[in-house]
C-alpha cells in the first residue's frame, strides 16, 4: 500500500505522486492526440495499452503476489507494446503475417496479457469468453458441420490479432483511445470539482419538497451524474452515499431505498451524451454521426427515468413516502452557485458539437479545460490554488483508473470481434438465430434479448453489447430493423443484467448499502425499472421515437404515447389497488404501446 499512499504533514493520505504522475501522463497523452495531429493506430493503441497496464496490474493489486507479477508484467507488457510502437511501419507492411519467433512470442505475449489485464480488472467472464473465441479460431477446423471453419496459419492467425490495425488494435480499441478516454477524463474532471454536489443540489431543489422526495431526488441526481459517469457501480456509490441515508433517515423501507438508487443508477448508461461508453462505439460500428446517435438515445433514455419516476409514486401508495425536509434542501443560492461547475462545462460541450460543429471528442476537451479551470473555486466560490492541485491531482488518478479499465475490457473484446472476423462465426451465428426465428422479427428479437441478459449478467454492459450485436446485429437488421434501431435494442438488453438476478452488479451494491437482503432490493428494482424490459420492445413498435432530429413530432407523439402505456403498467405492477383494476392497467397499457 506504501505505493498508492504516503501521509501528510497533516497526518492525512493522499496518493503518492508516482499515479498523479502517470494520470498526468494518461490525460496529456489522450488530449494530446486530438490537438497534435494524426497518429498511427499501430503507434496510439499500443500507448493506450501501455499507459493502462500499471493501474490494472499494479494500482489494482490486492495481493502482495499480484502486486509482484504486476510488476514483471507490467514491464514486459510496456516493452511488447514500445515494440509495436517503435517498429510500426514494418509491420503495417507485413500486412499481418508474423515471419520471426520473437513477433511470434510478442503476439502471443500481448493476447495472455489482454486476458490477464482483463481478468484483473473485472473478473472471468469475459477473458473466458474470449479465451473460448480464440480457441475456436485456433481449432474450429476440427469441428464437423456448419460450425467448423477451413483454418488459418497460426503466423497468420496471431499476427493479425497483434501486428495488423485489428484484433487488438482494431476499430474498437481506436475508439477507447480517441473518444471514450476523452469523456471518461472529463467526468473524472466534473467529479474532482463540485459538480456532484451541484447535482444533488439541482435534484433537491426540483424534487425534495414532493411526495416520495427523497427517491426522486436519488432519480435526478443520478440521471445527471450517469450522464458524465456511465457507470451503475459509480453512480450507485457516489450518489448513493447520499440519497440512501436521507431515505432511510425518513423511514422509507430499506429494500425500496436501495432498489431506487440501484435503477436510478443504471440508468447512466443510457443515458447521452457518455452512455458507459456505448454511444461512441455505435458510432464506429453503425457509421451513425454521434449527434444523430444522441438524439436517437435521448427520448427513450427520459421514457427510463420517467417510468422510475411513476414506480415512486405508485410505491407511495404502499407506504408514506415523505417529502424531504425544508430544512436539508439547498437555498437558491447554493443551487446556483453548484449548478455553475457542470452548467459551464456541459453547455460547452453542447455548444462546440451542435453549433460548433466540432467532433464530440475536441469538443469534450474544450469542456475538460474549462472544467479544470473551474477547480481553482470550491462551493464558495473561494479561489485556492492548493485545492486546485489537490482536485486536478484527484482527477488526474481517477482518469488514468476508469481510462485503463475500460481500456482493459474493450481491447479484450476486440480479440473477440478479431476471431468473429477472421472465421465466420458471425455469420454463421446470425444464420442460426435466422433459422430458429423462422425468418419472423419478434422472435428473432426475443431469441437476442435473452443472448444479451446472459451474456450481460457476467460481462460489462458495453462489452456484452458489443459481442451480442456482432453476432445478432446482421440477423435483425435482415429481418428489416434499421441498423441504429437494432443497436439501440441490443445495447438496452445487455443493460438488464445491472437490476435482474442472480446476477446484478448495482442491486449488490446497493443492499450492500442500505444493509438489506439483495433479494428484496432486487425485486423492487425489477418493479421500478419495469421501462428497461419494455422500452426496447416499444421502440420496435414505435420506430419513430429514435428520429428526433429528422421527425421530431413523430418523435415525440411515439414518446407521449409509450409515457401513457408505461404509466399504466407501472401502477399496475406496483399500487396498493384491487386486482383486477391492476390487471386492467397493465394490459391496457400494453395495448397502447403495441397496438395503437
Amino acid at each position: 500500500m506504501s505505493l498508492l499512499l504516503t501521509s501528510d504533514a497533516d497526518g492525512g493520505r493522499r496518493l503518492h505522486p508516482a499515479w498523479v504522475a502517470l494520470g498526468a501522463a494518461t490525460v496529456v497523452f489522450h488530449l494530446g492526440l486530438i490537438f497534435y495531429g494524426l497518429t498511427p493506430a499501430l503507434v496510439s493503441r499500443p500507448m493506450h495499452m501501455a499507459l493502462a497496464l500499471p493501474w490494472v496490474l499494479i494500482f489494482m493489486a490486492r495481493t502482495p503476489w499480484q502486486r509482484i507479477s504486476g510488476w514483471l508484467l507490467t514491464g514486459l507488457g510496456v516493452a511488447a507494446c514500445a515494440y509495436i510502437a517503435l517498429n510500426e511501419r514494418t509491420l503495417a507492411n507485413q500486412y499481418g503475417f508474423i515471419d520471426t519467433s520473437l513477433q511470434m512470442a510478442i503476439g502471443g505475449f500481448l493476447i495472455f496479457l489482454a486476458l490477464e489485464a482483463a481478468r484483473r480488472a473485472i473478473g472471468w467472464p469475459l477473458p473466458l469468453v474470449a479465451l473460448a473465441a480464440l480457441a475456436y479460431g485456433a481449432l474450429g477446423q476440427y469441428l464437423p458441420g456448419v460450425f467448423g471453419h477451413p483454418g488459418m496459419p497460426m503466423a497468420s492467425y496471431v499476427g493479425t490479432l497483434t501486428i495488423a490495425e485489428s484484433g487488438l488494435w482494431g476499430s474498437l480499441t481506436g475508439v477507447s483511445v480517441g473518444v471514450v478516454a476523452i469523456f471518461v477524463i472529463f467526468g473524472a474532471v466534473l467529479n474532482a470539482g463540485e459538480a456532484g454536489q451541484g447535482f444533488m443540489n439541482l435534484a433537491s431543489a426540483f424534487a425534495g419538497r414532493l411526495t416520495g422526495g427523497a427517491a426522486k431526488v436519488s432519480v435526478i441526481s443520478s440521471a445527471l451524474m450517469g450522464s458524465i459517469s456511465g457507470s451503475a457501480s459509480a453512480n450507485v456509490a457516489s450518489t448513493g452515499a447520499i440519497t440512501i441515508p436521507s431515505m432511510v433517515r425518513l423511514g422509507y423501507p430499506r429494500a425500496l431505498a436501495g432498489a431506487v438508487e440501484a435503477v436510478a443508477s443504471s440508468g447512466g448508461q443510457i443515458m447521452p451524451p457518455l452512455m458507459g461508453a456505448g454511444a461512441f462505439v455505435m458510432v464506429e460500428l453503425t457509421g451513425t454521426p454521434y449527434t444523430q446517435i444522441m438524439a436517437a438515445a435521448l427520448l427513450p433514455a427520459i421514457l427510463y427515468f420517467v417510468t422510475v419516476w411513476v414506480g415512486i409514486n405508485a410505491y407511495a401508495t404502499r407506504h408514506d413516502l415523505k417529502p424531504v425536509a425544508e430544512s436539508e434542501r439547498p437555498s437558491p443560492k447554493e443551487v446556483l452557485i453548484t449548478s455553475l461547475f457542470f452548467a459551464v462545462p456541459f453547455v460547452l460541450l453542447l455548444e462546440r458539437i451542435f453549433l460548433g460543429g466540432y467532433t464530440p471528442q475536441y469538443a469534450a476537451s474544450i469542456a475538460i479545460f474549462a472544467g479544470m479551470a473551474l477547480l481553482f473555486f470550491d462551493v464558495t466560490l473561494s479561489f485556492s490554488l492548493r485545492g486546485f492541485l489537490t482536485r486536478l491531482a484527484d482527477a488526474a488518478v481517477t482518469a488514468g483508473r476508469q481510462v485503463a479499465v475500460i481500456g482493459a475490457i474493450i481491447i479484450c473484446a476486440s480479440l473477440v470481434i478479431g476471431v468473429l472476423s477472421l472465421t465466420g462465426l458471425g455469420v454463421k451465428i446470425t444464420s442460426g438465430i435466422l433459422s430458429l426465428s423462422n425468418d419472423m422479427l419478434w422472435p428473432a428479437l426475443l431469441l437476442t434479448a435473452l443472448a444479451c441478459l446472459i451474456l450481460g449478467m457476467e460481462v460489462p454492459t458495453t462489452a456484452a453489447y458489443v459481442i451480442c450485436v456482432s453476432v445478432a446485429g446482421p440477423a435483425l437488421t435482415a429481418l428489416g430493423l434499421e441498423p441504429l434501431l437494432a443497436h439501440l435494442f441490443v445495447f438496452w438488453f445487455a443493460l438488464l443484467s445491472t437490476i435482474t438476478p442472480p446476477v446484478c452488479g448495482g442491486v449488490f451494491i446497493a443492499a450492500g448499502m442500505v444493509g438489506e437482503n439483495w433479494l428484496k432490493v432486487a425485486l423492487k428494482a425489477m418493479a421500478l425499472g419495469i421501462g428497461l424490459y419494455i422500452i426496447p420492445l416499444a421502440m420496435i413498435s414505435n420506430p419513430d421515437i429514435i428520429r428526433l432530429d429528422s421527425n421530431p413530432v413523430g418523435a415525440l407523439v411515439d414518446a407521449l404515447k409509450i409515457a401513457v402505456g408505461l404509466t399504466g403498467i407501472s401502477f399496475g405492477v406496483i399500487a396498493r389497488k384491487a386486482w383486477w383494476l391492476r390487471l386492467a392497467l397493465i394490459v391496457a397499457g400494453a395495448v397502447v404501446i403495441f397496438a395503437i
